[in-house]
Order: structure tokens, then sequence, then C-alpha cells
């Protein structure tokens, strides 16, 4: 049982973040604006994580200078505030089942930027550097096909929340091919944020390794910041009233369970596992999204979508694979590098070509 302990808490990961999507999308449907939202689910976060940031690291508190601040809330405006905010609007316009399928683009996305900061390196002449610039085609061509191919439709089985409740405003946005690709292409932007939130979020953790106050500050900053988008983007007070509905259902998911169990499961997973473990199961967070949007929002998933999925998909795992093989080329023994050099000289040798660069 100890040996699936992470398969299982990886696998409630995913199912914690497709119900954030599901019921983000529910409360949207709703007519709640996305914005507010944002503002009121930060805010929760914030008030779980504030209090245990400074219970669990009270007695070894890390120095907060102005510099690392600044660059912490830049970091909340940019991959908080900024990427939800986006990709609010963005689910509006096209369907939770799309709106999980981009995640899979995070970490590709992620690893591009992390080539063209020089944090990572692409070897063409071996097979895994190969594999991974396969993988960021992948990932591009699948966008494109989201964006552009819908192809016949997978009627859902029954009425759910959304159909029920805001036809009209499905009518009018989903079915636009206009507003899809608009939608589409604000997913796209708010992944490259996150993608390069995660890039610049290693640096800033090398000065402030306090990763609970790191996360809170992030929090609090950003909630700051949803606050006068808000403020900015919806004047109407009774977009602001909650009540025991969907709404307040989808804040205190998000804040609570999102922000707060599924964040600290996410760190027991990396830290037993790794980062490749935890991205490997990311495809499970798509088909749970795929089958709750069918069956409990009647969206209708289009087959332009599932392939551009599964090519999302693909695309994850061939950079994760080739990622997974340079790791184990690193890892090997001095002796062990030496000796396949030289079977790789002496192999180039005999067929008359050159050996490729270590």
């Amino acid at each position: 049982m100890s040996s699936k302990k992470p398969f299982l808490v990886a696998l409630l990961i995913h199912a914690l973040s497709a119900g954030m999507i599901l019921l983000s999308k529910a409360a949207f449907n709703g007519g709640m604006n996305t914005f507010v939202f944002v503002f009121y689910r930060q805010v929760t976060g914030a008030l779980l994580l504030a209090p245990l940031a400074i219970i669990l690291e009270r007695k070894s508190p890390k120095p907060l200078s102005l510099a690392i601040f600044s660059k912490i809330f830049l970091l909340a405006l940019l991959g908080i505030t900024f990427a939800l905010n986006i990709y609010g609007v963005a689910l509006v316009y096209t369907s939770a089942s799309l709106g999980s399928a981009t995640i899979n683009c995070i970490p590709v996305i992620t690893f591009a930027f992390a080539v063209l900061l020089r944090m990572e390196k692409v070897n063409v002449r071996m097979m895994p550097g190969i594999v991974k610039l396969v993988g960021i085609a992948l990932c591009m061509a699948g966008g494109v096909i989201l964006a552009f191919y819908e192809g016949p439709g997978l009627k859902p089985p029954f009425q759910g929340y959304s159909h029920v409740h805001d036809s009209s405003n499905k009518d009018h946005n989903a079915s636009s091919h206009k507003n899809w690709v608009l939608g589409c292409f604000l997913l796209f932007v708010s992944t490259v944020c996150w993608a390069l939130w995660l890039v610049l979020q290693a640096k800033v953790l090398k000065n402030y390794p306090s990763k609970l106050s790191f996360t809170t500050l992030q929090c609090l900053s950003s909630a700051v910041q949803s606050f006068f988008v808000a403020i900015l983007m919806e004047r109407d007070p009774s977009q602001w009233k909650l009540g025991f509905n969907v709404r307040l259902l989808a804040i205190v998911y998000c804040g609570v369970i999102v922000n707060g169990v599924a964040y600290y499961l996410q760190a027991w997973v990396l830290a037993e596992k790794g980062p490749v473990f935890l991205a490997a199961m990311t495809p499970a967070n798509l088909v749970m999204t795929i089958l709750g949007s069918v069956f409990f929002l009647a969206e209708v998933v289009n087959l332009g979508s599932i392939i551009g999925a599964i090519l999302l998909v693909i695309s994850l795992y061939c950079v994760l694979w080739g990622k997974s093989k340079e790791q184990s080329m690193d890892d090997l023994p001095v002796g062990a590098k030496s000796e396949s050099t030289v079977d790789v000289k002496v192999a180039a040798e005999s067929n008359g070509t050159d050996p490729p660069a270590p």
C-alpha cells in the first residue's frame, strides 16, 4: 500500500484540480463575474494560508528584503492575478474540457522557457533532445487544432447545470467560432503566464526558501491586485453578493481545497517522487474534466478538442521522456559514461562517421 500511496495521492490532486475547473465553469455559467470570482478565491486562500505560515514557520523566520518582496509581488501579478483572470474569461468563451486540456501545455511551455533562459539544454544530436523538440512541435500543433478545428460533437446524455441555467449564454459564446478562437488564444496566454511563473519562481526561491511564507505572500499580493482588477471591471454591487449557491461553493472549494489541501499534497508528492512523476499524471486531470463536463455541465465535446487534447498529452510525455532519459544519462558513473563514449567513438570510426558530441 505504501508503494501505491504517491500514485493515489497524485490522482487525488488531479481530481481536486478537475473539480476546481468544473465548479469554476459552473459558477461562470450561472452568471458570476470572473474577476470577482478570482478576488474572492484569493482572499479565501490567503485567510487559510496566513495563519498556517505564522504557526508553522514562526521558529525559523527568513528575512524578507524589499527586493525579494517586490519580486514576489510581481510573480503574483504574472502567475496568479493575470493568469487566473485571463483563464476565467477564456473558460466563459470555451469549455471546461478545453480548459483542462491546455493544462497539459504548461510543462512543455515551461521547458521551452527554461531552454530560452539557458536553465535547460537540448542536444539535437541525441535522441532525448530530438524527442523533446518533437514534443514542443506537437504541443503547438495541438493548440492550433483546438482553436481552428471543431468537427462533430459528442452530445451530452442529459441536460446538466450549465444547460439549464445558461443555455442562452452558451449559444451566444461557446457556439460562436470567433469567441471560441479568442478563448483558445486567452487559454494559451494564461498557460504561457503560468509556465513563465514556474520558471521565475525557481530563481526567487533560491534567495527566499520559505515555501509556505512564499506561497502566502503571493496569495496575499494577488488578493490585493485582484481586488483592484475586479473593482475596475465590475461596478454592479449585485455581482459581489454571495449566497448559498454554486458561486459560494466554487469560491470555498478553490480557496480551501485547492489552495490548501491540494497544494500541500502536491508538495508531499514532489518530495516523495519528484516533479516528473506528478507531471506524468496530468492527463488524468483531462480525463476527469471531460467526463465531468459531459455528464454534469452538459457540454458538447468536439472531435477537434479530442484530437488536440491527445496531441497535447503526447507532447507532454515526449518532453517528460526526453527529460528522464537525459537525467538517467547524467546519473551514470563517470567510468560508465567514458566507456559508453568510447563505444560510440569506435562504432562511429568503423562506419566512417564522426561521433556525436558528448
